[in-house]
């Protein structure tokens, strides 16, 4: 099930949020939501929801035994429950890149690659799982007595298949004791409705473009289609999966929880370390806490840090899919995270102008990398793109069947949404901000939403796939 469907939006949704309503002590709500949670996962993964169930309950353990326990045998219990839960993770997730890449190297079909079907949203409740644990052992947080809590916590079915990444300390007190606001189920509803719009009104717009040149052989897309869809994808997947995080957050503010923010204008940095602040900041953060600064941060001299940046950026890499072209986007991006450290951020920061379009043009590229079917079809892609005088002569894909007058209207509004609108004053968007103008503006927007849902049944989200 997902958010953007109609089942969502006119069953799943109203029936949970008045029965919720309708409940007033949180911990009935608790047991409520989480068997709503359990409902929502198994709609799409009837058989896999006991995946999650099982993660939830050796992460409950995981966490008691952790608490319990000191010296050898809380090192002990924290290594064999992260072992099991990236044990899970890797089979699933893994087991076929694995067998796939030997096979390779081997030269030969040797090993029968298993056709293993992934989880929806498996990397995100396992990463959630695994601070819990680690949070519990560096006793940032208390070991939680209640296996509901825990289930609640991994499970929310606002977050719980693309984020964003909730830490247990940031919540676990709005599990024990939260409060439905008129406030704040206006709010939720207004960043919901935010949210529904960037992805089917502008996402799956462009992701019709995108899916049409890339779908074409990449030795015959010509540099404009290249341009046009590399634009047209960056805009794609932010206005997805930051819709999908507006929608979460709204969920949760519905129902009285306030979940963090994933997004904060990514595409107006000045350099690729500021862009992995504001992008994905959940994910982001997660690396941070539980594998860059563990492995030293910047506190074992230069060198070590530069390892140390490589070493996150592969593993964010491979945290986004299982193949090499998602392995090397992650280390292009710490490529550049370690020659900015080197002293070009120090360059940057001195220009407005130089800086953003450095950072644009870096990201454009490395998305081509992301959304490519492989490695070789990317680089072709690039070498397009990058040399198009080589490629001028190549037969263009007819403008009108990947760029209609709706696609390049689309691209407008985006570009206006992240270059222009951020640059407004604030002033202007507290007036705009729960005005009569901005009411009527979510309405219109609603009603375009369920009649673009009505019309299409194209309806993907990008990282339903991580």
């Amino acid at each position: 099930m997902v958010f953007s469907s109609s089942i969502f939006i006119f069953l799943f949704l109203p029936v949970v949020f008045l029965l919720n309503f309708l409940v007033r002590k949180t911990k009935i709500s608790n047991y409520f939501l989480l068997l709503a949670s359990l409902v929502f996962y198994a709609w799409g993964e009837p058989i896999y929801v006991l995946i999650m169930i099982a993660s939830i309950i050796i992460n409950w353990l995981g966490g008691i035994c952790v608490s319990k326990f000191d010296g050898g045998g809380k090192k002990l219990a924290l290594a064999i429950t992260i072992i099991i839960d990236l044990g899970i993770l890797g089979f699933y997730k893994y087991a076929g890149f694995v067998v796939s890449t030997i096979n390779k190297v081997l030269g030969s079909d040797f090993f029968a690659v298993p056709e293993i079907v992934l989880p929806i949203g498996i990397s995100f409740f396992t990463f959630q799982a695994i601070s819990y644990v680690i949070d519990v052992y560096r006793k940032d947080t208390e070991a939680a007595k209640s296996l509901v809590n825990v289930a609640l916590y991994i499970s929310f079915f606002p977050q719980l298949i693309a984020g964003p990444i909730v830490k247990y300390k940031e919540i676990n007190k709005q599990i024990e004791q939260r409060t439905i606001t008129f406030d704040g189920v206006a709010l939720g509803f207004r960043r919901f409705i935010y949210g529904l719009g960037k992805k089917v009104l502008l996402a799956n717009v462009l992701g019709l473009c995108v899916d049409t040149v890339y779908a074409t052989d990449p030795a015959m897309i010509d540099p404009a289609a290249a341009w046009i869809a590399a634009l047209a994808y960056t805009f794609q997947i932010y206005f997805d999966f930051s819709g999908y995080s507006d929608m979460a957050i709204g969920l949760g503010s519905m129902f009285g929880f306030k979940i963090p923010e994933n997004f904060n204008q990514p595409y107006t940095s000045k350099s690729i370390t500021e862009f992995w602040r504001r992008w994905h900041i959940s994910l982001s953060s997660w690396f941070k806490y539980y594998l860059y600064i563990p492995l030293g941060g910047n506190r074992k001299g230069k060198a070590r840090t530069y390892l140390n940046l490589v070493i996150v950026f592969f593993a964010t890499g491979l945290w986004h899919g299982a193949d090499w072209s998602f392995v090397i986007w992650g280390l292009y991006h710490g490529f550049f995270m370690v020659i900015e450290r080197l002293g070009l951020k120090k360059y940057l920061d001195k220009t407005h102008v130089i800086s953003r379009i450095y950072s644009m043009l870096v990201v454009i590229l490395g998305w081509v990398l992301f959304r490519a079917a492989n490695i070789s079809s990317a680089l072709t892609i690039l070498a397009h793109m990058l040399m198009p005088w080589k490629y001028a002569a190549i037969a263009a894909i007819p403008l009108f069947t990947y760029c209609d007058l709706k696609t390049i209207t689309v691209i407008v509004i985006s570009i206006i949404g992240v270059a222009v609108l951020p640059a407004i004053s604030p002033k202007l968007k507290e007036k705009f901000k729960s005005s009569i103008f901005e009411t009527i503006f979510l309405i219109v927007v609603f009603i375009l939403c369920i009649a673009s849902i009505a019309a299409s049944s194209y309806n993907p989200f990008i990282y339903f796939q991580f």
